[in-house]
């Protein structure tokens, strides 16, 4: 796990329940418990800071850190996606974004693609993305003063077998479907909840941060596409349910390992 990605699950997870920041000696310590050496540990903190993530404030000898609204805003856009995977019955309406942006723009059209998939829209074809997901006022909203001509389109397919082909061509759920049932392997290869509940806080800590850096990735490759697209017997539904079990049965021992390190650190 890269230090920064640890240094925001730390704050997403933990220290935004104990004041939203962090003396730098604590968050030293924390990243620790992650193999992060101290020097490793204060360049990675002031490169963040330097990139517009962190506000800092002098408390006597020591620094504090808080993230700033940029890198909060960030930090719970991606915490919805990663546990709120709502999967509402489908209207059978497929929403359509087509774009037209110059040949020379290349950052601008990465820039659409990028956002596109984050908000679940799969490519059709080359300029042409679509979602089952009523979001083309979310599209609007995430592409303000884009350079690109946007098309955004409310239709339908002929029939279900047109549905079904338009997923295969939009999303790899095969690929998808194989690692969630090897994430299902490891979550079940887990103790059972109550045994996590009761785990020593260092570990605690290290097991539920590695949980969601091992899950993250899932909620931005996965489309969550209706149950009437999907096949038979898919796999999310049960990760995300073992990954949410197991990421609350350890938030106690985790946290009052959090407090006790931030504690040791109050003047």
């Amino acid at each position: 796990m890269k230090p920064r990605s640890v240094v925001f699950d730390l704050f997403g997870d933990h220290l935004r329940y104990h004041g939203g920041a962090a003396r730098t000696r604590a968050l030293v310590d924390l990243l620790a418990v992650f193999d992060v050496g101290e020097p490793t540990a204060r360049v990675a903190l002031a490169r963040m800071r330097k990139e517009g993530w962190f506000d800092t404030r002098r408390e006597g000898r020591q620094a504090v850190y808080a993230l700033t609204d940029r890198a909060w805003r960030l930090l719970d856009e991606g915490r919805t996606r990663i546990f709120e995977r709502a999967h509402p019955p489908w209207d059978g309406q497929w929403r359509m974004v087509i774009y037209a942006v110059s040949d020379q723009d290349r950052a601008e059209r990465e820039r659409l693609r990028r956002t596109l998939a984050w908000l679940g829209f799969g490519p059709l074809a080359t300029a042409t993305w679509v979602s089952p997901h009523e979001r083309l006022d979310e599209v609007e909203r995430a592409l303000p003063g884009t350079s690109a001509r946007l098309d955004l389109l409310t239709c339908r397919s002929r029939n279900r077998a047109t549905d079904l082909d338009m997923v295969d061509r939009c999303w790899h759920l095969t690929a998808l479907g194989r690692d969630y049932q090897d994430l299902i392997s490891r979550l079940e290869g887990l103790p059972a909840p109550s045994e996590l509940a009761t785990m020593p806080g260092r570990e605690a800590l290290r097991l539920r941060i590695e949980l969601v850096a091992s899950y993250r990735h899932f909620p931005f490759r996965d489309p969550d596409l209706p149950g009437e697209l999907l096949p038979e017997d898919w796999p999310g539904p049960r990760a995300h349910e073992l990954f949410v079990a197991a990421h609350e049965a350890l938030a106690e021992p985790a946290d009052v390992f959090v407090a006790t390190v931030l504690g040791r650190h109050v003047p």
